[in-house]
Parts: C-alpha cells; structure tokens; sequence
C-alpha cells in the first residue's frame, strides 16, 4: 500500500459515520448476543483460538454482523477477503478463489472469505463458492437480515454454522449510545455533548434493536445543536425527535404504558371492536414493541376468548407467529394486523378456557379419584389379571362412534367441565353433545 492509498484510507475512517467509527475491535469490546459470543460459548472460543469454521450470521440489521466479521479479521492469522453480493458477481468470486488457492499453495495459508448480505447471491454465484468451502479452500462467513434457511443454498447450510442474531436490548443499546459520547477518539467525546434521560430513553426505544440507527440519530443531533453558554451540547427530546424523524411516544416496554396497553389491545380483540384492535396494535408497532410479544399475546386471545367459538382463530394467530418470524418487520405489522382483526371479529366462548380452571381447581383442592378399572392401561404385563380394561366399551364398534359409559373418577361423576355456548361453531358442539349425551 503507497502512502497515498494509506493518507486516504485514514481520512475517510476519520469522516466514516460514528457508527461506523465506534465498531468494536475486539470481540471483549463487542456488546450483546451473549447468547453466541459470550465467554466460553463457541463462537467466542474459535475466535478466540482462530478456529474457526465456515459460518453464517442471521439477523436483523444494526445487530453486529458485519462487525463480529471484522471482528475476526482482526483477530484472525488467516488471510482475510470481503465482498459485497449486491456489487460482486461470479468473476470476483473467482478471483478470490484464486488468490486464497495461491496463498494456501505458496505459504499453507487459508482465506477467510466474508459475503455480506449472501442472501442476495443467485444460485449460480452461491454455487461457485460451493466447491471451495467444501475442500477447506475458503472458510465462508456469510451475513444476511434474511433467513438463510430459504435464501442460502442447502450444500451451503450444511457446511456452515448459522448463528442467529437477536434485536439488541434497551440496556444495550443505552451502554452503546453512552459510549459514543464518551469516546473522544473514535465517537462524540470531543464535542462535550450530554443528552437528558427523556431524549434516552427515546432514542433506545425508536432504534428498536437497531444500534446503526441509535448511533446515526446521537451523532446528527449532537452536529447540529449549537453548544450553550457553557460550550455544552445538550440533547433533547425534541432535538431527537428531529433527528431520527419519529415523535417521541410514552411507551416504556417494561412501564406501567406498556401493561395498560397491551391490556386495552386484549380488551378490545376480546370485546370483538376490530378498530380499538388496530390502533392499540399500532401504538405498539410504532413504539417498537417486540412483535413476537404481541403475536403471543394474540395466540392467547384467541384460545382463551374464542376457542370452539371459531377454532381457525387459533391457527390463523399461530400462522401471524410464524411469519413475523420468517420475514421481520416492518412487513411483520401485516399479519399481525390480519391475525388482530380475524381474533376481534370471531365469535367469542372461553368455555375451554373456564373448564380447565374448574378442572385444576378441582384437582388441586378436591380429593382425586383413581382411574376406572375399565379405562386403565391393560397392555403391559399381568395388567389384565388385575382387571385393567375389563368392561372397556370401544366407541367405534357402536352407532356415530359413541358408547354411553364413565370417564370421570366416580367421585366426580356427573361433574361438567366444559359448558359450550350457543356462538359460531361451538353450537355445533354443543348440539352434537347434547344429542350423545342427552344433556338438557
């Protein structure tokens, strides 16, 4: 390298986003994902032994990706290569080949070779680096925001170890934004900028995960606001507000706002007012309520307050679940939305919901009946001499499949636990029952 090509690489780290600036070098310095990188897990300890094999990190933007791969290459013996698939094709591709094939061949000398967003290779190109990762020519670090389970090639998968990046958490994210303005040689140290705890909390809760967008707003706000008489930057909610674009919301996630409303988001799927559903649900979205929270809370809703009433509730929140999973937000808000709003307009019955309670109660509480002779087990050995099945009436050998007898302990016989009401398809049940069983 000339000291031309050096004298400009420095300048532009110098005029490079804080962001980009205050990336961690060392895998200590690296914050959250502790679930992976933390002391004694495994990626920490290849890094660590440079040991490592081919891998693929999975997650959403501004979760360390791209920095645990520079991460590597810093820590690495190893020679180290990068490239871009939305700018690199097949012949770059090549041509990193052959040069980690020289550098294996002349000095016994392997490549680690980072692809971010691998996601966007065709087939063609990710088959072009198969060969390669197979033989130990290349070890592969791939980053992709997309599941790389339908995005990446199998023969790729199985030779590679995913590892799967999670949103950082509001902790995390303040230590980080802390220490941008803390730092005076890579970060905003040097500007003596403070920021009030309101405008904190706002940028934590508006970066949703997202460290990239945390650092981007801290440093637009701290360049543009004019230091006061004291030569201090103070940062506000407003100037944030400003700064990130998006208006300050009382939301904490672990606060009485965030309780109150997923309450009233409950109330209002169970009170069937599909309208209420959708703004209490966009209240959430918008201030970066975790999604899979929230579809949670829909699965419940549509066991506990729909049930038999419409049983495609279930599978339609389970579904909303699913998809947030597999695509992320923001386009996760769609079947969140979908799901909210088919649980707000089916008919309701918690009739399931209420038996069960009744049935725990009764056996926590209530002294327990042992199983009827006729309804234990007689497949295992001597269980028959002991009268296990005997007098067991087997329901499909009867007319519509059903045989009056007792399933109940006879200390609770006659006990109803399940009352089915007259709504959406529980009716059918009920009818259905009412006609085995003769219930009034």
């Amino acid at each position: 390298m000339d000291l031309f090509t050096l004298s400009a690489e420095n300048n532009l780290k110098k005029s490079a986003p804080v962001a980009d600036r205050m990336r961690p070098k060392t895998i200590n310095d690296f914050v959250g994902q502790e679930h992976i990188i933390g002391r004694g897990k495994l990626l920490y300890r290849a890094i660590k032994a440079d040991k490592l094999s081919s891998v693929i990190f999975f997650g959403p933007p501004g979760t360390g990706k791209t920095t645990l791969a520079r991460i590597i290459a810093n820590t690495t013996k190893k020679d180290f290569e990068q490239l871009n698939a939305v700018t690199s094709g097949v012949k770059d591709i090549r041509q990193v080949i052959k040069k980690a094939k020289d550098s294996l061949g002349m000095y016994n000398k392997r490549t680690i070779l980072f692809i971010d967003e691998i996601h966007r290779f065709n087939k063609s190109q990710q088959d072009a680096l198969l060969p390669h990762v197979e033989n130990g020519t290349i070890i592969l670090i791939g980053a992709t925001t997309e599941n790389p389970y339908f995005e990446v090639n199998k023969a790729l998968i199985s030779r590679s170890m995913v590892f799967k990046l999670e949103p950082l958490n509001d902790i995390q994210i303040e230590k980080i934004i802390k220490r941008a303005l803390e730092d005076k040689s890579d970060g905003l140290g040097m500007f003596n900028a403070i920021i009030s705890d309101d405008a904190l909390s706002h940028l934590v809760n508006v970066s949703n995960g997202d460290a990239r967008i945390a650092l981007n707003g801290l440093e637009l706000a701290v360049l543009t606001t004019d230091p006061d008489g004291e030569g201090v930057i103070k940062i506000t909610t407003d100037i944030i507000q400003d700064c990130v674009q998006k208006r300050a919301l009382k939301y904490e996630k672990n606060g009485d706002e965030h309780y109150d409303t997923i309450s009233a988001f409950i109330k209002s799927m169970r009170g069937s007012d599909p309208d209420a559903t959708l703004y209490w649900l966009g209240k959430m979205i918008y201030a970066g309520e975790d999604p899979k929270y929230i579809a949670r809370r829909i699965i419940i809703c549509a066991s506990e307050d729909v049930g038999n009433a419409d049983p495609n509730a279930l599978q339609v929140a389970i579904s909303a679940f699913e998809a947030v999973n597999i695509i992320g937000m923001p386009e996760g808000r769609i079947p969140l939305a979908q799901a909210a709003v088919y649980v707000a307009g089916a008919p309701k019955s918690n009739a399931s919901y209420a038996g069960i309670n009744k049935a725990l109660s009764d056996v926590e509480n209530k002294k327990t009946g042992p199983v009827p002779m006729h309804l234990r087990d007689a497949s295992y050995k001597d269980s028959k001499k002991l009268g296990h099945g005997k007098g067991y009436k087997y329901s499909h050998s009867y007319p519509d499949n059903f045989v009056k007898q007792q399933y109940l302990p006879k200390e609770f016989e006659g006990v109803k636990y399940y009352n089915p009401t007259e709504n959406g398809y529980e009716k059918e049940i009920k009818d259905r029952l009412e006609k085995l069983h003769g219930r009034e």
